[in-house]
């Protein structure tokens, strides 16, 4: 795999724990791989934090916000334990604006104080689980940034339905405040599929995900100085939670491998945003 510049590709250890075909090692099979990172679920494996670190592994997390006070928690226990940022699942998407402008501003404030990037992420059944309303709260928060994992949006709202560049033009403000992202690939039906090699002829909303990533990227290097640099961590699920799809008992993919493919499509959207922003003169 190629190096990672500015991009930063992770594996989320929830999914590489439950590939059943993968390869011997570990960590170390994660590092020789090349990706730069892992994400944790929560709470860390302290065991395998220090493994991690050992072999030159970037480490971040994740956590949960239903209240108010879970932010503050959350900000500091990632920094005690040395994580470089969270994502976030915040609340369940049934609250009312107050209480929603409630938690966002305590999130904002605790990755302040704690100097720790909390990023909501963009996921069915929480507050941010649809495009409207994500982007009402970014016009009364516009400190906020994003993980962008856009499958729970493409497939669980239909982006097609009403034209994909109406929904994207609509998004933009969102597209322009992604910090992290999720590498995953859904279809209108589907929200993790096998995409093969990737090739768009072949899946064309294979070619509406690198858009949405490409311009996410450009967001990011539009407003971020040059030594920050993009953590996307592929997160591909078991069938034990209905991410994986089976056929006759086995996996319909062998996740492994989709990772790579993922991580190497982002690296092709991540050079494409780099030209972008070279052209405008970032």
């Amino acid at each position: 795999m190629i190096a990672d510049s500015r991009l930063r590709c992770f594996m989320n250890l929830e999914s590489f724990d439950s590939i059943p075909l993968k390869p011997a090692g570990g960590l170390e099979a994660i590092r020789d791989a090349g990706y730069a990172g892992v994400q944790f679920g929560r709470p860390v494996d302290r065991a395998r934090k220090e493994e991690a670190l050992r072999l030159g592994l970037g480490i971040c997390g994740l956590g949960r916000v239903n209240k108010p006070g879970d932010a503050e928690a959350l900000a500091k226990e990632a920094r005690d334990e040395g994580l470089e940022c969270l994502t976030l699942f915040v609340g369940w998407g049934l609250e009312d604006d107050d209480t929603v402008g409630t938690m966002i501003h305590a999130i904002l404030e605790a990755s302040a104080k704690h100097d720790v990037p909390l990023y909501p992420e963009l996921h069915r059944s929480t507050v941010f689980q649809d495009p409207w309303r994500t982007v009402q709260h970014l016009k009364r928060f516009p400190g906020l940034e994003f993980n962008g994992d856009f499958s729970h949006w493409y497939t669980g709202t239909e982006m097609l339905y009403g034209g994909m560049e109406v929904k994207i033009n609509f998004i933009r403000p969102v597209l322009g405040r992604i910090g992290f992202m999720h590498g995953r690939i859904g279809s209108p039906g589907c929200i993790q599929v096998d995409i093969g090699e990737g090739k768009v002829s072949e899946h064309p909303f294979v070619g509406h995900f690198r858009e949405l990533w490409t311009e996410s990227f450009l967001g990011f290097l539009r407003r971020r100085p040059a030594t920050d640099r993009f953590c996307f961590a592929t997160e591909l699920l078991g069938p034990e939670i209905y991410y994986a799809r089976t056929f006759d008992g086995r996996e319909e993919s062998n996740r492994w491998e989709q990772s790579l493919v993922l991580s190497r499509i982002a690296r092709e959207c991540f050079a494409e945003a780099e030209k972008k922003a070279e052209i405008e003169g970032r």
